[in-house]
């Protein structure tokens, strides 16, 4: 039996670029201050779930994340203006550097994931947002319910209600109204544009930061590290026989993971991937990817990546003006 050659991955960077002045790894990315007002974001191969990241990187993860984040920020401009400036590289994205808001702009389209472990444990309150009795795992609700966690640096985020938000001035209220407004716009359009390509937006999470007085949408939207996506094509069957739905989204690691013990509970050991496994979440990543933007991916190899990457970056600063 031959052994499984996996391409390389980008697990850690450390990058020294033209007027650096900061450096913040992520769970997933590494951005990269450039002076006051510059970022450049190096999306890796990491994989993170539970708020751990897995040992293993995961084959054009961060091209996948790059290119699908580009995409919808695009296509989004009429609705928020944004952070992105440019896409240097397939797994770099430049933008300004905004004052980040510290909480997560989570919407839910759909009764799944945390939303569901939290109905299923027989809450009916989330986030101070009431859910309907009755319901199902899955099932649609009346409304898309919007249900913030904070930004956590390390650990998890936590649940928070919009009356907390305002109640301990985390955000003011003129401008929680606004995040609160695009994030509803954002979701319909996402949703618009997965229903074209026969895909169901079930949930996600948007970020917001402030330039210069003005509310930005930041890092990346829809991915699927940011949201969870249903096949449209027999969606309503599977609900009515009660069956898994099919997704495109992280979930299916997080399962294997709980299929092998860990939930990022103390105590627990993470599980190291097969490479079988791996190819197999790459092969997930690339196909969502080619499902909601609609297009071939075309997957970029290197010799080196890093190399590649350090090239691309010092080209567009040397160019970059603001």
């Amino acid at each position: 039996m031959n052994e499984l050659k996996l391409p390389e991955v980008v697990i850690k960077t450390d990058f020294e670029f033209p007027g650096q002045t900061n450096v913040y790894k992520g769970k997933v990315r590494d951005v990269y201050s450039i002076g006051d007002n510059l970022l450049v974001m190096v999306a890796s191969d990491r994989i993170s779930a539970f708020d751990h990241i897995l040992p293993k990187g995961i084959p054009f993860k961060g091209q996948v994340l790059t290119q699908i984040a580009e995409h919808f920020l695009n296509a989004t401009k009429d609705i928020v203006p944004n952070w992105l400036v440019a896409t240097p590289d397939p797994v770099v994205s430049a933008g300004y550097n905004c004052k980040t808001y510290r909480v997560e702009m989570v919407i839910r389209g759909y009764l799944a994931g945390h939303a569901w472990r939290e109905y299923k444990a027989g809450k009916r309150i989330l986030c101070g947002v009431p859910m309907p009795d009755g319901m199902k795992e899955n099932d649609r609700f009346p409304e898309p319910i919007i249900t913030p966690a904070t930004k956590a640096d390390e650990g998890h985020d936590e649940d928070i209600s919009r009356e907390d938000i305002i109640a301990q001035n985390i955000i003011p209220e003129v401008e929680y109204e606004l995040m609160e407004d695009y994030t509803r716009k954002l979701f319909q359009r996402g949703t618009e544009m997965a229903g074209k390509q026969e895909l169901i937006l079930v949930d996600t999470k948007y970020e917001f930061g402030n330039r210069n007085g003005e509310i930005v949408l930041i890092d990346e939207i829809h991915t699927p590290d940011s949201s969870r996506y249903f096949y449209a094509d027999g969606y309503a069957e599977r609900q009515e026989k009660d069956e898994v739905q099919k997704q495109l989204s992280k979930e299916f690691v997080r399962e294997w993971l709980m299929e092998n013990g860990f939930q990022g509970l103390e105590g627990q050991q993470m599980p190291m991937m097969p490479d079988e496994f791996v190819q197999t979440v790459s092969s997930r990543y690339i196909e969502l990817y080619e499902m909601i933007v609609g297009a071939k991916f075309q997957p970029v190899v290197s010799e080196s990546i890093t190399e590649r990457i350090d090239q691309n970056v010092k080209i567009f600063l040397n160019e970059w003006k603001e």
